[in-house]
């Protein structure tokens, strides 16, 4: 949620702040705001409601600010409305216009996250003669550390120190001080920042798009650090004030990664990527025919003394988790129960001592999920992280690591992160099978082989899309869709409902089969599409039982299953056919038409695939 670009160097700030915050439109936003310093001359800010493109308009694309030193933000509105008034930047001083101008004000920022006392803050700030323009609670944090600033000697490292001991909440900061020209402080905790080095040049964001056109050359500022930029250097400094030492990392990204070389949307592009996206991960563990867990720290004899697996997740990372619980039972004979992230610390889980917490995140910095690991750590239990993003809090907090290789996903909506997910989880499953002597060598080289036909059948169906096109330009109007399965088909209904939902805005729901005759199916009418996915052959019938069901009170049923179940048709209005795998692993290949059915809805229906309403990429605040 929200998006932060810094900049300082010797071009022009104003271009690179709107291309990096172009980069990251895809983390949600609702307005968006920058500020350009110019040696000591008074700071000048620009700030627009709306898409970024009126941001743009406003500065001819950056070119009317001159000036060094920049920041900038896209906003995701949680404290007051969407308005230009509460978009950032904020300042210390006392303006009520809308759109800044020329500023004198001490101290400039920008904040990602949540100030949960902000409240408490504010009182005490109106005490000490301070009045406010905007609902925010970023203009209270501003504010609390121009306090500070004059306070203790105008300093700003122990001014900022001071406001994060003070401040309750998570939050990445990014501010300029007038009397510091040529100078970004930033801090953080709890939300995600990086900082990134070229020659002459430092670069600051809430995310690697951001800068990966400028620099691959990337620091990570650590929970309860805060750091001096300035042109081609950083500092970092723990709140005692010692300076800590750090090594930067190689963003191995390609910066074409990042746009859409020819497609019409981010998502698209990133359905095709997933056959790349879930050979490169099957290649990163599997060496010689063989799956290799040391390299992510689970040895043959931990995985033999496990004695229970609890995996926590939000959203699409959740829907594989409940494939993988299906997947590992099934195989691995272990115990596995999903928890939702959000709920999962406040239900005081039972953990037992021996067993595992997995974490999956695309970012890695969910925020619920990152809390549940740190409750899960907190109790003295292993725990692996399944994440996409190198070096983001979730995986530098783990125990051990296991790095999907979707690359940079820009779309809202999921796709191909889900995919190296569900690969994550199917090779978990078998390796914990084989090594707990549930299945045989013979099997479980098998296993492996399916595995790798697995890009070239989600190739197979992508290459049929426009079929799937056809039929859902004739729902372009539907208004509720049922999504019907059992087993993983349901775990796999749970996810087309999502994509559906969330970027087409149409309701969908998605239920296990056999619950319809407990009260969902009195919501069938006319008309109404109901979806059902039949990849698993022991409950087949029984699925096609209950899509009868529907079809006798007006339902318009569409089937998804495996090539060779062509009776389907007496009963489906339409059918959408997969190539057979084993079916441990359907999931890989039912999601790619529900992904396009998404996709294609959406697209009928004019709205904004990538960037949909109301929605962020990353949700890192509670």
């Amino acid at each position: 949620m929200c998006g932060i670009v810094g900049f300082v160097g010797k071009k022009q700030a104003a271009p690179i702040l709107l291309d990096g915050l172009s980069k990251l439109e895809y983390r949600g936003y609702d307005s968006a705001g920058i500020a350009v310093r110019n040696g000591d001359e008074p700071a000048k800010i620009v700030k627009s409601k709306g898409r970024l493109k009126i941001l743009s308009e406003k500065t001819d694309s950056g070119n009317a600010l001159i000036g060094t030193c920049g920041i900038g933000h896209t906003r995701w509105a949680t404290h007051g409305e969407p308005s230009t008034v509460n978009s950032h930047p904020h300042i210390s001083g006392n303006c009520m216009g809308t759109d800044f101008g020329e500023v004198e004000s001490e101290v400039i920022g920008v904040h990602n996250g949540i100030i949960e006392n902000f409240k408490e803050l504010k009182g005490k700030l109106l005490k000490h003669g301070y009045t406010f323009y905007s609902q925010t609670d970023t203009e209270v944090v501003i504010k609390l550390v121009d306090y500070y600033y004059k306070k203790y000697t105008h300093d700003p490292q122990e001014a900022i120190a001071k406001t994060m001991v003070r401040v309750r909440g998570s939050y990445a900061l990014c501010l300029m001080f007038k009397s510091c020209p040529g100078e970004i402080w930033v801090a953080r905790k709890d939300s995600p920042m990086i900082i990134g080095i070229s020659e002459g040049e430092t670069y600051v964001a809430s995310d690697v798009p951001a800068i990966l056109n400028y620099t691959r050359n990337v620091y990570y500022i650590g929970n309860l650090e805060m750091a001096r930029l300035t042109a081609g250097k950083v500092s970092f400094f723990n709140l005692d004030g010692d300076e800590i030492d750090k090594k930067s990392t190689e963003i191995k990204w390609n910066a074409e990664s990042a746009e859409k070389n020819g497609y019409e949307h981010f998502m698209m592009k990133e359905i095709h990527e997933q056959p790349k996206a879930v050979q490169d991960t099957l290649n990163s563990l599997v060496k010689d025919g063989k799956i290799d867990l040391d390299s992510i720290g689970l040895s043959d004899e931990e995985i033999k003394s496990i004695s229970q697996i609890c995996m926590v997740a939000c959203g699409s990372a959740y829907h594989t988790c409940v494939v993988t619980q299906y997947v590992m039972e099934s195989m691995a004979k272990i115990p596995v129960r999903v928890e939702i992230a959000s709920e999962f610390r406040y239900r005081g889980p039972v953990l037992d001592k021996n067993g595992l917490v997995i974490v999956v995140s695309q970012s890695g910095e969910t925020a619920d999920t990152l809390a549940a690991l740190r409750l899960a750590k907190e109790k003295g239990i292993k725990t692996l992280a399944i994440v996409n993003v190198v070096g983001s809090s979730i995986a530098r907090e783990a125990d051990n690591v296991f790095y999907t290789l979707a690359g940079p996903e820009i779309a809202v909506a999921t796709t191909k992160a889900y995919s190296t997910q569900l690969i994550a989880g199917y090779l978990l499953a078998v390796q914990f099978a084989f090594v707990r002597n549930e299945i045989d060598s013979e099997y479980y080289a098998g296993l492996i082989n399916e595995l790798y036909t697995i890009p070239q059948k989600i190739e197979k169906i992508l290459e049929d899309k426009e079929r799937i096109q056809w039929f859902v330009a004739k729902q372009a109007n539907a208004k509720d869709v049922f999504f019907i399965g059992r087993g993983i088909d349901y775990a796999v209904c749970l996810e087309g409902s999502l994509k559906m939902k969330e970027i087409s805005y149409v309701h969908s729901e998605a239920y296990a089969a056999g619950e319809l005759k407990h009260g969902t199916i009195s919501l069938i009418e006319e008309g109404t599409l109901v979806i059902g996915v039949l990849t698993q052959s022991g409950l087949y019938e029984k699925t096609v039982s209950n899509m009868v069901e529907c079809k006798s009170r007006g339902g318009y049923l569409m089937g998804l299953t495996s090539y060779g179940h062509y009776e389907i048709e007496d009963t489906a209005d339409f059918t959408v056919y997969i190539p057979k795998t084993d079916e441990h692993f359907s999931a890989s290949l039912s999601v790619i038409p529900l992904q396009l059915m998404g996709y294609y809805l959406s697209v009928s229906r004019g709205l904004d695939v990538d960037k949909p309403r109301n929605l962020a990429k990353s949700v890192t605040v509670e």
